[in-house]
């Protein structure tokens, strides 16, 4: 820099900002703030299990990736932000609250709650991106993503509203073009005239600290499923339905066994070391596809509820598809996951998927009990992990086998 440059602008609240120094920890405030979630997925999974049919698995999504969006995007914050300063600690309260609120408007959202639930959505997205926004000021990389941001927010917001206010149908059609256009704002740096794109070079993401909230989640995800056939355990507790518990437990231990086994804190090394491109990498893998796994799981813990009430009833086409679908929707988002962070084929994660969705027509034509099908759908995950074992056992933990 020479004398007539002039001096790199600085941050005006540098207290509210993160410091870099590696990996940086999740904290209690955020985990606090997590807690919401357990309640938000339990009710988008009850409203998969109350509406077990095309139009209610379509509306679920939807559900499921607004819900996301909410809360991915306030892990990006608190990427940023330091969220045990008092103003981001009072903000992660207040979206807290929007989220609880969001959340018990999610059973009515295509009937009668459904304004509610797009004003809710509106306020938490808009004035938390505000608040970002007021708080990176000086940092001219951050102040302009958040900016223009904040616009593409404006756009949909409009969307979420006017779905809110109109009947079943064109609603959830706007609704689908809100996410449409928040994904594909996000995909493209949410361009702006006058103002350009926001560059994923200039987000000063700090990819390990993502990573471990994306992790989070999942666990939070995991735990619901566990809590859905815990409760129905306790409404039907008996020989056969323990059985069946034990079954569905098994199932959610072996989803857990291929995030975290070896992939989870591989990932946040790959991430934390990605330089220039982990605000793109980050991008893809947290944003789309993590919510790919976590409605795998959902999926899958609407099977176990089937299964906990007729383990031994004949499987039908619907069933086998809550079985068998939820673990391969899992595998396939895992596997474009480690393809994403490692450019590698995941070959076992696609062959698991055939096999899985193979069973499906399989089951179904043959009416083999839910119970069968749900040992089959464990099965080719356990042996997911055993070929991964017999394939690399010496593997680092740094590059997992796909």
């Amino acid at each position: 820099m020479t004398r007539s440059d002039p001096p790199p602008p600085a941050p005006l609240r540098p207290h509210l900002l993160r410091q870099r120094r590696g990996v940086e920890p999740t904290t209690s405030t955020e985990l606090f703030f997590d807690l919401v979630y357990i309640f938000t997925v339990t009710q988008v999974s009850h409203y998969l299990i109350e509406h077990p049919d095309w139009p209610g698995a379509a509306r679920a999504a939807l559900l499921l990736a607004l819900v996301w969006f909410v809360w991915v995007y306030t892990a990006w914050v608190t990427n940023w932000l330091h969220p045990d300063r008092a103003p981001v600690r009072a903000l992660l309260l207040a979206l807290m609250l929007g989220s609880l609120l969001l959340s018990v408007a999610i059973p009515g959202a295509f009937t009668g709650t459904g304004l509610l639930f797009a004003v809710l959505y509106v306020v938490v997205q808009v004035g938390r991106t505000a608040f970002g926004w007021w708080a990176v000021q000086g940092n001219p990389g951050l102040a302009g993503g958040f900016q223009k941001t904040l616009l593409w927010f404006a756009g949909t917001s409009v969307l979420m509203l006017l779905g809110g206010l109109a009947g079943a149908g064109v609603r959830e059609t706007l609704w689908a073009v809100a996410i449409a256009v928040e994904v594909t704002g996000l995909s493209i740096g949410y361009p702006v005239p006058r103002l350009g794109r926001s560059q994923s070079e200039q987000w000063e993401v700090e990819g390990g600290h993502l990573a471990e909230r994306c992790q989070a989640f999942v666990l939070i995800a995991l735990g619901e499923s566990i809590l859905v056939t815990g409760s129905t355990l306790m409404q039907r507790l008996g020989v056969q339905t323990s059985g069946a518990f034990v079954l569905a437990f098994a199932g959610s231990v072996a989803l857990w066994w291929v995030y975290f086994a070896r992939s989870a804190p591989a990932a946040t090394a790959v991430i934390a070391r990605a330089g220039e491109r982990t605000g793109a990498l980050s991008r893809v893998a947290f944003n789309y596809l993590h919510p790919v796994m976590v409605a795998g799981i959902i999926v899958a813990a609407a099977a176990d509820e089937r299964l906990l009430h007729e383990p031994g009833a004949p499987t039908d086409t619907r069933t086998a598809l809550f079985v068998f679908g939820g673990p391969a929707l899992f595998l396939a988002g895992h596997g474009a996951y480690l393809a994403v962070l490692w450019r590698t084929r995941p070959t076992s994660r696609m062959l698991a998927v055939v096999a899985l969705l193979v069973l499906v027509p399989i089951c179904a034509g043959l009416a083999v009990p839910v119970a069968a099908c749900s040992a089959l759908a464990t099965a080719v995950t356990v042996a997911l992990i055993v070929a991964d074992r017999l394939r690399a056992p010496e593997a680092s933990p740094a590059r997992p086998v796909a």
